[in-house]
């Protein structure tokens, strides 16, 4: 019987995929090993490496609902960073962190823009299976506490005060990393836009390796941003500025599937799977964006560890 797609396929994945793209936790290793584990019509109508499935046209679609709720969210924010991009262009010169925040996020993406273009058909059929998720999930929620044991040892970072992760604010600590007074968003891009050009570009180059199914996009970056001297919030916000034009260059870039074979007969699910991934997305930005004002990796960190043992033992057992 040939793969397809049924609504309630699309409006679990949908939820996952919302969810799991922003989180720290892959989207791709979770959207690999779910329809493995549940098996049956799913594991069939799921699969991440054949070559031609509606399963691709549909992770397609769900990450330009991804990339629409990104831009929705930080709506005005992008308003003043296109219009530094356009100021400097007009310009031909950087005067301002908007303009200045503008070109670093250019920078940011070319890597991870080029790299993509290159190895994801090749990685993705190669490695999208449970085995290979599994296991870096676990890699994933090593590095994300060895950045926060790193982080730890640097000098004027917050104590952490709970195993939860919370940790003392900045007025505590005098640490600076913290919930900033007023005008949030706007003093947040000012501190990322003090970064060199050198930083930005390792920082942006992080996003390769979400290339790996099991290896979070935002989990890397915001680990990036940790090591390079950035607190918790802003290294979170940068990441996410930085996920848009990836995640919606990416799907534009394969959208035209979607009328080929591989999107005949699913438009229907395909529409329900990419409103509920879109509004999963926009609700986990909330969340986020305040959790990342006082707390850490390390739950996340745990958790992959945990989810990638168990998809280990799962794989082999079977």
């Amino acid at each position: 019987m040939a793969a397809s797609l049924t609504y309630p396929e699309a409006i679990v994945i949908g939820l996952l995929q919302g969810v799991t793209e922003l989180f720290p936790v892959s989207s791709l290793g979770h959207s690999v090993l779910l329809p493995a584990v549940i098996g049956g019509r799913w594991a069939r109508d799921l699969s991440m490496s054949a070559d031609q499935s509606p399963y691709l046209a549909f992770v397609v679609a769900v990450h330009v609902a991804t990339a629409v709720a990104l831009v929705w969210f930080f709506r005005s924010d992008w308003v003043r960073i296109v219009r530094g991009l356009i100021s400097s262009v007009r310009t031909r010169s950087i005067t301002n962190a908007d303009e200045r925040l503008a070109w670093l996020l250019i920078v940011a993406t070319i890597p991870v823009g080029l790299v993509g273009l290159a190895l994801e058909h090749t990685v993705r059929t190669a490695l999208g299976r449970p085995l290979p998720a599994s296991v870096f999930l676990i890699v994933n929620g090593i590095l994300l506490a060895s950045v926060e044991r790193l982080r730890s040892r640097q000098r004027n970072v917050p104590v952490l005060v709970g195993a939860d992760g919370t940790y003392a604010s900045s007025a505590a600590t005098g640490s600076g990393d913290g919930v900033s007074a007023g005008n949030g968003g706007i003093e947040s891009d000012h501190r990322i836009a003090n970064q060199s050009w050198r930083q930005a570009l390792l920082i942006g180059s992080a996003q390769i390796l979400a290339l790996l199914p099991g290896i979070s996009r935002s989990g890397s970056t915001i680990g990036a941003g940790l090591l390079r001297g950035l607190s918790h919030e802003d290294s979170a916000r940068f990441a996410f500025l930085l996920a848009t034009p990836v995640i919606a260059a990416a799907g534009v870039l394969k959208l035209p599937e979607l009328a080929g074979p591989e999107g005949h007969g699913i438009l229907g699910p395909v529409l329900a799977g990419s409103l509920v991934a879109g509004v999963a997305a926009y609700v986990s930005l909330r969340f986020l964006t305040k959790y990342f004002e006082t707390r850490t990796l390390n739950p996340f960190a745990i958790y992959c560890v945990i989810a990638g043992a168990a998809g280990v033992v799962w794989s082999l057992a079977g």
